[in-house]
């Protein structure tokens, strides 16, 4: 017995008031809120409204999920509609089985309809999200640990994973001899381990360099693309699942191969600084005060106008310079394009330490 092997739950069901809660899912929804609280402080930082992501997240996650699952059947169909496969559990999402590039595909049809309705560039939004969407994966693997999938090759290493044998007659359970659960006789390279870790450092990496660099148009989440595929070919070599494979290597691997490609390309090809929003309609001017006579007891103060404005959830977005976004930050207030560098050289600011 290895002492230093990592151990698998027996269990990723648990029953309360007679419903079934289960860690694979626990594990997804986790991910979520934390995705969406840090994409959240990024939205913020770069203009959009304060919880304008919950407006993204009602459309992306139920479209990623759909594209998830459809990746996942096609890339592994054989348990679903091989020779004794059943079909109807090509629905039980809660068993595992989601693949992360039909989410990132669905995902993206889902935040393109959403940033149609709000008026803000796609680009801005999957900038925001780069960072925060491979911290998400990272918690989402740990579902496959509970659910005892997604395991690698045998391996003597001393982290090598034990594994159970599940019970296919009470699902979410590890089959039981004796009153004690079944392990399968080898320990397993714990590719949802490694994943877990590429993926933090993935996020580390993007966030660090775009902080650095500012990246916009959609270059950070290219980055994260290529970042995150990069881990991906050497962990989906690892493991052993059933999966389509062309010429002895998995489709996956095809797949990483050529989405890092692609992120690649569009990272070298397009350029241009962090976009920064504005409302479209931003005010360039100081509001007029009220001509009502000075003993005019209606009369008010309208200095806070522009403020109330900016406040007011906006309409659309329109894409600015850095230099005319801090100037709105401050006075909500827009300055004229051609002010842009007599703004900037005048205001006496130093740059803005924008961490996200």
């Amino acid at each position: 017995m290895n002492i230093a092997a990592i151990p698998s739950p027996t269990e990723s069901v648990w029953h309360l008031l007679g419903f079934p809660i289960r860690a694979y899912a626990l594990c997804i929804i986790a991910g979520m809120v934390v995705a969406t609280l840090l994409m959240e402080q990024r939205l913020r930082h770069r203009g959009v409204a304060p919880w304008t992501s919950l407006d993204m997240v009602v459309w992306a996650v139920p479209f990623g999920i759909v594209g998830a699952r459809i990746y996942h059947l096609i890339t592994s169909p054989q348990e679903y509609f091989g020779a004794g496969g059943d079909p109807i559990r090509a629905l039980y999402i809660w068993e595992g089985g989601l693949g992360i590039w039909g989410a990132v595909a669905g995902g993206a049809v889902g935040a393109w309809i959403a940033s149609r309705q709000i008026g803000l560039p796609l680009s801005v939004f999957a900038d925001a999200l780069a960072p925060a969407l491979p911290v998400a994966q990272a918690i989402g693997r740990f579902g496959n640990w509970f659910n005892n999938e997604l395991y690698g090759k045998v391996t003597t290493l001393p982290w090598g994973l034990e594994v159970h044998e599940m019970d296919s007659a009470n699902p979410g359970h590890a089959t039981v001899i004796d009153g004690e659960p079944v392990t399968k006789p080898d320990l397993y390279h714990p590719t949802f381990a490694y994943e877990v870790i590429w993926n933090l450092g993935v996020a580390a990496l993007v966030w660090l360099l775009d902080r650095k660099f500012k990246f916009g148009r959609g270059r950070a989440f290219a980055l994260y693309v290529m970042a995150y595929t990069a881990g991906r070919l050497w962990i989906e070599m690892l493991r052993v699942d059933e999966a389509n494979s062309f010429f002895g290597v998995r489709l996956n691997v095809f797949v990483s191969v050529a989405v890092f490609a692609g992120a690649l390309i569009y990272f070298l090809v397009v350029k241009g600084p962090r976009e920064y929003v504005v409302p479209i309609d931003a005010p360039e001017t100081a509001p007029e005060p009220s001509e009502a006579p000075a003993s005019d007891v209606s009369q008010v103060d309208v200095s806070g106008d522009a403020k109330d404005a900016a406040r007011k959830m906006p309409i659309a977005y329109q894409v600015v310079s850095r230099e005319r976004f801090e100037v709105y930050q401050r006075t909500h207030i827009l300055p004229p394009v051609e002010q842009n560098d007599a703004v900037s050289a005048t205001a006496g600011d130093t740059p803005s330490s924008d961490e996200s």
